[in-house]
């Protein structure tokens, strides 16, 4: 396959976490204690560090159910991959795809060395940094200055020169409160005068208050003019000429500040470029800089001499104050850039640094990107694209000590140079072969000078940016080009990678441009781009704000499936961000995974309660097939309908679209199919072997999809899916060859198999594809469920039946209203616990329901423009008869307007007239459901005898009770409502419980053995129900003697329906049904104890 794992963590898990681990072990604040504390000591503590990390990484990987050969893998500290990386170098070296230059880039000073545009990008944060405004007095005329706005007052003391827009407006005004004359864009009078952003409260007549405006320039007219620097710390250097002078570049704006910009070209990227334009400053001259590695001033910067950049502000503030240079001060609030590995905020300075000349081939880069096929597209073709169009050169090398050595041997001038590709060829050049490719080692070695005999060729002091190694692991990670070329040739490009969104910027580009530099090709043909996750507060996580829970204990507390699961069906897999909510994981257990295993858990019950009756369970695929009941049709063409799309969708990287169906399809699976089935798979629908047979069938259709969804979820929830399957399994036929080792079948085999994860994923039978039983469901499901809105709105008890029930639906199928009102009916009566369901037909819809039509504003206003309002009047005045005319027209004509009924929107609302009636209608118009809710005596009586039923089970499970185990109940009450209940619904409670009946106390035998009892409430009354072991009834009147016989029998052992018994010396024949009789129901039946029961 080719697949990649995020060698790209294994960059950071070896550079930053062992720098900044490390820096903060040592209390290492600056390079200088590095080097003398010795770079082996220092790098020796970094691969302590590395590998403790990767321990800890291994085993959270392993718990999380992640797939990685931990044995066999990689690290970018390996010296094999080290000299790959050698290599990568050598090969853009040869292509003259190096070189080295001075250029001003975000620069780490926690880390003392410059970063990558693309590493700058990786850490915003949002801050306040002091927002002053300076002045710069004209040399040839001081009453008159230039103003510039600054947010980093630090680089003020490095100010060469001014920069305005040439074509922008500028004006000298008179500044009537202080009398102090500036110059500065027209446009940017708002920041001298703040009132004037109030639109509410400015006034142009207010200006004449506040100043005059006495000259009117453009900005090229500016361009020249010579101003009085703030400090004269550079005043006399070499090239101090050409300094603090007014210079042009369109680069400036007019949204913010003054329109004129201070330059400090050591500070800034732009400051550089447009210094150097103008001959400010001049390339191979050293540029005023009086920054440290470390971020500190030094000479000539006495003021603020030793003291970090980012704290200098306010002393050099307070001088400007002292100085009468500074006119205004405020603070920004704003997001600023700060170190990805230290955390500490970025500056730009101008540093010399190794580069690759990403420009001279940006146009091929961007022509592979093309190439490649990313999810989410957007990021591809948006984000990627616009970073790859506008790509600089690229800056690989870093001020740091552990890391890959830039392989670059050179004399001090650089006027020599040799760059080395492999540990052998530097061994050629050297004669010295090593080991270890880190610095503390290679930085040893000496090349003999070709140019100058006698002298030797050092190594450059830098090292790789990891984001260099992370893009060369393709290569890397398996030696190439020294070891295993056909394998690496065989799978490249990579079939597909996976990482954050954030690695747009990094590991994502530096695959692309090194692929493209090396071999012309993308370095994978597929990408699944991972959106952020963010602490609840929708900050990033940190360990110092302690923002978010431990995934130890997460893992621990819901297990890893849990989590996977709750990331997997997440804004995550679309690229965007998550606010990771530990209830969210604990809603995954609970929603999820708990009804899924008691789905599981019921069907191991039942299969169980089938092999103790005789009846072995062998999976049948041809039983499945053969169902004729319409929730086993269902279940099993959603079932093979949900593998198609899993395929479909897996073959396109659209991981967000399959966890929602997997997640939806397990809610089908636990809360329509079991639950309506419930009965059927506990044998308790119809008679005898009729019963046993529709359990097996269903138990048949169940084992099938839970075994196929078992496998289906098997990479998404590797845990639960394996526990799954190794119960399923031991039904298979071919379980038992698993035996001695068998399990290891290739290919693998259902049941031989010794795990889930070694069977490949369900293929889908199209032959049981079927969706009109889908869709038939699916009008079950909102029926039912709009129904229950009802029964909540009204607060009528689903243990309370309802008289009628129908159902209005816009535009039905034959199929479906077949569905529903056919095999399907049942289930929806017993659902919503209702006597009668119809559907009504079209040509009765009138009387029912009023359709009414809505304009789909979103793509008609686009089409009519300001013709919609028009459209909208004459839609809205539609009566329900001329909306069906629309609808089966196919159009609505209005004046010169013909409006397809596409772009309308039907809606139906219930209309019928009475006020036992109660309705309810889905979200989109297209059902509604009409609900007779009259509550008579027969509902009333029907509704106890629910109650009582459901207090029955209630017992039932209480005293621990099987299906199979057999019951007498009885009930005692002061009144005879119960009774009556019972009496009028006597065929629900035959059905429900075999022929069994719940009867008065009064009827139940002496010596009945109570297996539980309690008081409950029915139908608003207290009643005491008590289930009792059968036992046999005897004949009022009947000798002690004889009844005591009677009560020490146990019912199994009667037979041929008489009994002797032997009272004091005598003998009895007793005869069923005359002197006793097998239960209370048999007894009040023959001897008409209750009148409603005969």
């Amino acid at each position: 396959m080719g697949k990649m794992s995020a060698a790209e963590l294994d960059g950071i898990a070896t550079v930053y976490q062992s720098n900044t681990r490390l820096t903060k072990k040592l209390n290492i604040t600056h390079r200088e204690q590095v080097l003398e504390m010795g770079i082996d000591k220092y790098n020796e503590t970094c691969r302590g560090i590395v590998t403790r990390y990767t321990k800890e990484w291994e085993k959270t990987v392993t718990r999380l159910g992640r797939w990685i050969d931990f044995k066999n893998d990689y690290k970018t500290m390996d010296p094999n991959f080290m000299e790959s990386v050698w290599w990568v170098f050598k090969q853009l070296y040869e292509k003259d795809l190096v070189y080295q230059g001075y250029k001003v880039m975000p620069y780490s000073t926690g880390c003392t060395t410059p970063l990558s545009n693309f590493e700058a990008g990786l850490n915003y944060k949002d801050v306040r940094d002091p927002a002053i405004v300076v002045n710069f007095p004209l040399v040839d005329d001081e009453n008159v200055a230039l103003i510039a706005w600054t947010t980093t007052p630090w680089t003020l003391p490095s100010n060469l020169a001014l920069c305005v827009h040439p074509e922008f407006e500028y004006v000298k005004i008179l500044e009537k409160e202080t009398s102090k004359v500036y110059i500065l864009a027209k446009a940017r009078l708002p920041q001298l005068f703040p009132i004037m952003n109030n639109k509410k409260k400015w006034k142009p007549a207010k200006a004449a208050e506040l100043y005059e405006i006495q000259e009117t320039y453009l900005g090229k007219d500016l361009v020249g003019k010579r101003y009085r620097p703030i400090f004269n710390f550079f005043a006399d250097s070499p090239h101090s000429s050409e300094y603090f002078r007014v210079v042009s570049d369109t680069y400036v704006t007019d949204d913010a500040g003054t329109g004129i910009v201070h330059q400090a070209p050591a500070f800034g990227e732009d400051d550089y470029r447009v210094c150097l334009a103008n001959g400010i400053i001049t390339k191979g001259n050293d540029i005023p800089c009086p920054i440290d590695d470390n971020g500190w001033f030094t000479d000539p910067v006495e003021p603020v001499k030793g003291v970090h950049v980012k704290k200098a502000d306010e002393t050099l503030i307070k001088i400007l104050k002292e100085n009468g240079r500074l006119v205004q001060k405020d603070n920004l609030d704003h997001s600023y850039p700060f170190c990805w590995r230290s955390d500490t905020p970025l500056i730009y300075k101008a540093v010399p640094s190794w580069f690759i000349r990403v420009e001279d081939f940006r146009d091929k880069i961007v022509e592979n990107n093309k190439m490649t096929y990313w999810v989410p597209n957007n990021v591809k073709e948006v984000r990627f694209h616009n970073w790859l169009t506008d790509a600089r050169d690229w800056a690989v090398s870093r001020n740091r000590f552990w890391g890959t050595p830039i392989p670059i041997w050179a004399n001090e001038d650089l006027s020599e140079v040799v760059c080395i590709g492999s540990v052998d060829e530097l061994a050629e050049l050297s004669g010295t072969r090593v080991e270890d490719l880190h610095r503390e080692i290679v930085d040893k070695v000496t090349i003999p000078s070709k140019k100058n005999p006698g002298s030797v060729l050092k190594r450059v002091d830098e090292v790789f940016d990891c984001w260099f190694e992370s893009g060369s692991m393709p290569y890397a990670q398996l030696h190439y080009p020294f070891e295993n070329k056909d394998r690496f040739e065989a799978g490249y490009p990579a079939d597909f990678i996976a990482e954050g969104l954030d690695q747009t910027r990094g590991w994502f580009y530096t695959l692309m441009v090194l692929s493209t530099a090396l071999f012309g090709k993308p370095a994978f043909k597929n990408l699944i781009v991972n959106g952020l996750v963010l602490a609840e507060d929708g900050k990033k996580m940190s360990k110092r704000l302690k923002n978010y829970p431990d995934p130890t204990e997460v893992i621990n507390k819901y297990g890893a499936d849990a989590l996977r699961m709750y990331l997997i069906n997440s804004p995550v897999v679309r690229a965007e961000s998550l606010r990771f909510q530990e209830q969210g994981v604990l809603g995954v257990v609970k929603e999820v995974f708990l009804p899924w295993y008691n789905a599981f858990r019921f069907f191991l019950q039942n299969v169980e309660r089938l092999e103790e009756r005789g009846n072995k369970f062998i999976p049948s695929k041809e039983k499945v097939c053969s169902t004729s009941n319409p929730t086993d049709i269902w279940i099993s063409a959603a079932t093979q309908g949900l593998i198609k799309f899993v395929h479909e969708e897996m073959a396109a990287y659209r991981l967000y679209t399959v966890m929602p169906a997997l997640v939806s399809y397990v809610t089908q699976l636990t809360n329509w199919y079991v639950r309506l089935n419930r009965d059927r798979l506990k044998g308790m629908e119809g008679e005898g072997d009729e019963a046993e047979k529709e359990a097996e069938i269903g138990l048949q259709v169940l084992y099938d999809v839970l075994l196929d969804v078992t496998i289906l979820m098997g990479p998404f929830t590797p845990f639960i899916t394996e526990y799954f399957y190794q119960e399923l399994r031991k039904y298979q036929p071919s379980y038992a060859d698993a035996a001695n080792g068998g399990g290891n079948s290739n290919p693998p085999l259902i049941g031989k198999s010794d795990s889930v994860h070694f069977l490949k994923l369900p293929a889908y039978d199209e032959s049981r594809l079927n969706q009109d039983a889908v869709e038939a469901m699916e009008a079950l499901q909102s029926i039912v469920e709009q129904g229950r809105i009802v029964r909540e709105r009204r607060n009528i008890s689903l243990r309370t039946p309802i008289k009628n029930v129908v159902a209005i639906i816009r535009n039905p199928t034959e199929n479906v209203v077949n569905g529903i009102t056919g095999a399907l009916k049942s289930y929806i009566l017993s659902e919503l616990n209702a006597w009668e369901f119809t559907v009504v037909p079209k040509s009765e819809e009138h009387a029912w329901v009023t359709l009414s039509l809505t304009p789909n504003f979103t793509v008609l206003g686009k089409k009519l423009g300001k013709k919609m309002k028009t459209c909208q009047a004459a839609v809205k005045a539609l009566t329900h008869d001329d909306a069906v005319k629309v609808m089966a027209e196919g159009k609505l004509v209005v004046d010169d307007l013909e409006i397809d009924a596409c772009d309308l929107v039907p809606r139906l609302a219930f209309s019928k007239e009475g006020d036992n009636w109660e309705a309810a209608e889905t979200p989109d118009g297209s059902l509604v459901v009409g609900v007779d809710c009259t509550q008579d005596d027969s509902i009333l009586s029907a509704g106890k005898a629910r109650e009582l039923m459901n207090a029955i089970q209630q017992l039932r499970k209480s005293a621990g009770l099987d299906l199979k185990d057999v019951v007498e109940v009885f009930f005692n009450e002061e009144g005879t409502e119960v009774e009556q209940a019972v009496a009028k619904n006597l065929a629900m409670f035959t059905t429900k419980f075999k022929g069994s009946v719940p009867l008065p106390k009064s009827c139940a035998p002496s010596w009945a053995v109570t297996l539980q009892s309690e008081a409950v409430e029915v139908g608003g009354s207290q009643v005491e129900v008590s289930i009792c072991r059968p036992c046999l009834s005897a004949k009022d009147g009947l000798d002690d003697g004889i009844l005591s016989v009677i009560s020490s029998l146990e019912i199994d052992n009667i037979k041929d329906g008489s009994l002797k018994c032997n009272v004091d010396g005598k003998e009895f024949l007793l005869t069923e049904g005359s002197e006793y009789w097998m239960s209370a129901v048999a007894k009040a039946k023959s001897t008409k104890a209750v009148d409603w029961l005969c």
